[in-house]
């Protein structure tokens, strides 16, 4: 793996879905505590995951999008329409 924004072996993916997650949390207006209980993390390891620095597995993603109330597409998506 590469480095992404100067942290070195974060996959660019886990970057993305990451700052996808932060935005849909910040625009579902879900605090971030409540997302980490929800996807069973603290709230260290989801700021990990939001900055990409931590990797969510299939499960974690699919418990991300039920919290969210997000299509299961729609942290992979370009540009999700809402």
């Amino acid at each position: 793996m590469g480095s992404v924004l100067g942290f070195p072996g974060i996959d660019p993916m886990d970057a993305v879905v990451g700052a996808r997650i932060r935005r849909w949390r910040d625009q579902r207006g879900v605090a971030a505590e409540d997302l980490a209980t929800a996807l069973d993390l603290t709230p260290e390891a989801l700021r990990r995951v939001e900055a990409g620095r931590e990797h969510l597995d299939s499960a974690g993603l699919d418990a991300a999008t039920r919290a969210l109330h997000l299509p299961v597409w729609a942290l992979a998506a370009d540009r999700p329409e809402y």
